[in-house]
């Protein structure tokens, strides 16, 4: 493996500022953890992810409505990832919300520092890498995590973050319901038995951005490795730059979104809400030596203290039972406790 530290790089606490510097030809051997050489290169597939038009669900017929709840359904069951379109959420917010998040951290980084998190539970936390408590490699990416609902929160800089974030969040939000509402529909259940359920009045949800700078090297590297998604739905906004992928079928499938629509996979308790019948998906993000990729998520799930467990419907003998309880925030503070990977199997 080439990956050689080439100056010392404890002055710099991000990736953004150790990318910017120019210090680096070669990346240095912590955050190396692919080796082509050992590895060889992965198959990776251009199919296209299912395509679900939020239109439709909200203000079509009847028939189309229940087109894409079928739609849905089979994106789900099939995939576990699919591309929101005519979703109803303004272009120019999602180019805000962007540039907001950008602006966060084109901020000094004493500044960010001031943010920085130690516990899955900080309303805003700041830092980079993955999961750095037990990260055994470091992985190109730099984060701002904020816990945007029950209780909103935002970092006081930069300027008009928080108008933005709260605006974003909001709308995105509404949007997961519906489409959690749909995706409720298609395992045959009843919506308002899912409210009651999951608690979604005062549902857990996060905002997570990523920025992954330009890298030396970016067939050795990572932004992130891959994992599952915590929660029920992930929602996914990008700024153009492609770099994730999905495992389907046993094999990467490259996703290109289209311009003005989101991503959304189902998350490790949407798996078990279903019994297993729908999966949360394993994706990784790649970086790229020329440009900077931002990405927001923002994961939507039951509400803390739901204890989370296989829709009574959908569990016809008791060993059929997939899936125990375990109350959603002990979920969240195990997966912080450990290495992330798919934790339901």
């Amino acid at each position: 493996m080439a990956a050689q530290p080439v100056l010392p790089l404890s002055k710099y606490s991000t990736i953004k500022g150790i990318s910017d510097s120019g210090v680096l030809s070669s990346l240095p051997s912590f955050y190396a953890c692919r080796d082509p050489d050992i590895d060889g290169p992965t198959e990776t597939l251009e199919e296209e992810v299912p395509i679900i038009d939020f239109s439709l669900l909200v203000g079509g017929t009847a028939e189309q409505r229940a087109q894409v709840i079928q739609d849905l359904g089979k994106a789900c069951r099939d995939w576990g990832f699919f591309m929101v379109v005519n979703h109803g959420v303004p272009k120019s917010l999602m180019e805000t919300m962007l540039n907001a998040c950008m602006g966060f951290f084109n901020m000094r980084e004493d500044v960010k520092q001031e943010y920085n998190g130690k516990h899955v539970f900080d309303p805003i936390s700041h830092g980079t890498s993955f999961n750095s408590s037990v990260d055994n490699v470091r992985y190109w990416r730099d984060y701002l995590k904020v816990i945007v609902h029950p209780h909103f929160h935002s970092p006081a800089k930069p300027s008009g973050f928080r108008e933005t974030s709260i605006e974003y969040a909001t709308q995105t939000r509404e949007m997961a319901k519906e489409l959690l509402k749909a995706i409720w529909e298609s395992l045959e259940l009843k919506p308002e038995d899912m409210e009651e359920a999951l608690d979604l009045n005062s549902c857990f949800q996060i905002l997570v951005t990523n920025l992954y700078p330009p890298c030396p090297q970016p067939e050795l590297a990572l932004g992130i490795p891959p994992h599952s998604d915590h929660g029920l739905l992930t929602i996914l906004l990008e700024n153009g730059v492609n770099g994730l992928k999905v495992e389907h079928n046993g094999k990467w499938v490259h996703v290109k979104s289209l311009p003005n629509s989101f991503l959304v996979n189902t998350g490790d308790h949407m798996e078990i809400v279903s019994n297993g019948k729908y999966k949360s998906v394993v994706h990784q993000a790649e970086v790229n030596a020329s440009s900077t990729r931002i990405s927001i998520a923002t994961a939507v799930g039951p509400s803390l203290d739901t204890v989370v467990v296989p829709a009574p419907q959908l569990v016809k003998h008791k060993h059929q039972l997939a899936y125990k309880g375990m109350k959603y925030r002990d979920f969240r503070e195990h997966t912080q406790a450990n290495p992330r990977q798919k934790y339901i199997t």
